[in-house]
């Protein structure tokens, strides 16, 4: 019982605090958006403004969900996929200190995806 517990506390500061940061790159590519400055990388090849806007849904929108606990295992796929894009593709030749961070993410919202959201959200409400 007391594993459990702690257990579902530990998922609830690892989902709360990923998503808290990853909202934090988010934030500013959302405001970019909403401005209507739809300059942006394109390193998948299907375009600058549909990558900021899949961009702005994986770094803003789906952290919300995740850090509510909300679709939590639906909303985590858009982050890691976004994630090993950003350290596979566009910092593909970068050292690995420079792509560090985004497969550190990627490893930490795959561990959500397959963990789930545990009993702290609303997902098990």
């Amino acid at each position: 019982m007391k594993n459990s517990i702690l257990k579902d506390i530990g998922l609830a500061f690892l989902r709360m605090g990923a998503a808290a940061m990853m909202i934090t790159h988010g934030l500013p590519k959302f405001q970019k958006l909403v401005s209507g400055n739809l300059q942006f990388a394109d390193p998948i090849g299907i375009g600058s403004t549909p990558s900021l806007i899949l961009t702005v849904l994986a770094e803003f929108v789906c952290p919300i969900l995740i850090f509510v606990g909300f679709k939590t295992r639906l909303a985590s796929v858009p982050v890691v996929i976004t994630m090993l894009v950003a350290g596979l593709i566009v910092h593909a030749s970068d050292p690995f200190k420079t792509k560090e961070m985004a497969l550190l993410y990627a490893l930490i919202f795959i561990t959500i995806l397959v963990l789930g959201p545990g009993k702290y959200s609303l997902d098990r409400k």
